[in-house]
């Protein structure tokens, strides 16, 4: 059983960009698989530092977003930047600037922690390799299974490691897919005193989730995607969470009407 930890994140200074653009700027992006349109249109901005909480049902776009937004797959109209960068041309310098955390754990079974974790921060080019990825494994609490198989850990524990991963060359934004699923309550505590960190560190961090709790009591923006396209952009402090569930059934049903 994973033990309750008190995190100290030992955060060096983020890559945030420098000039005052936005962190993520998205204008009319569209995105098709065959005669499948997946979105159909997506406008939005987020400044250095916002975290958004993306909710929507299976099949509304969200992954397929983020997919884009951090250059593993291209649009198939329209602009977005990232850090500065547009992601179409999915420049080296704009990959140090992401983190990913989705449901593949992009780890190696068969390696450690500090195997894994020093592969990519050799990867990303990052100096002193081996000592940034103990920090970072410290970071998530699980400097005692340093040495460890990957393949042992539990779910929780593997997505501990994989925000190592995600944050080992100290991106200045964020793309989480669904973070939560299948952890268990405990291991969902923890994930969240993780991200509460990451955010006060100035970190963008873009979140889909269908756990409105967990997605709401982070973020100050807050979206529902639904048919391809963002039915619901507003300010975290203009939602009420005890209402919000009846507004995501409205604002879905809505939207797949139209």
């Amino acid at each position: 059983m994973e033990s309750s930890i008190t995190f100290q994140f030992l955060m060096t200074e983020p890559n945030l960009p420098l000039d005052s653009s936005p962190a993520i700027q998205v204008q009319g992006i569209r995105k098709h698989f065959g005669h499948l349109e997946a979105l159909r249109g997506i406008d939005f901005e987020l400044k250095k530092g916002d975290f958004l909480s993306l909710f929507g049902p299976n099949g509304a776009g969200k992954t397929t977003l983020i997919r884009i937004l951090s250059a593993l797959t291209r649009p198939s109209s329209g602009i977005a930047r990232v850090a500065g960068y547009d992601v179409i041309e999915a420049d080296p310098n704009m990959r140090r600037e992401i983190g990913v955390i989705s449901h593949a754990s992009f780890l190696y079974a068969d390696l450690s922690p500090l195997e894994n974790i020093r592969f990519y921060a050799t990867l990303y080019g990052v100096e002193q390799a081996e000592e940034r990825a103990i920090e970072v494994i410290e970071e998530v609490g699980l400097k005692a299974r340093l040495h460890d198989r990957v393949r042992t850990f539990s779910r929780g524990m593997l997505q501990r490691l994989s925000i190592a991963r995600a944050i080992v060359h100290n991106p200045s934004i964020l793309f989480l897919d669904e973070p939560y699923t299948g952890l268990d309550h405990h291991a969902s505590g923890i994930l969240k005193e993780q991200l509460q960190a990451l955010h006060t560190d100035q970190r963008t961090i873009l979140m889909t989730t269908h756990d409105f709790s967990r997605g709401l009591e982070m973020c100050d923006r807050v979206a529902i995607m639904a048919r391809g396209k963002l039915a619901l952009w507003e300010s975290a402090d203009q939602i009420d969470p005890a209402d919000f569930e009846r507004l995501y059934l409205e604002t879905v049903e809505q939207a797949q009407r139209g």
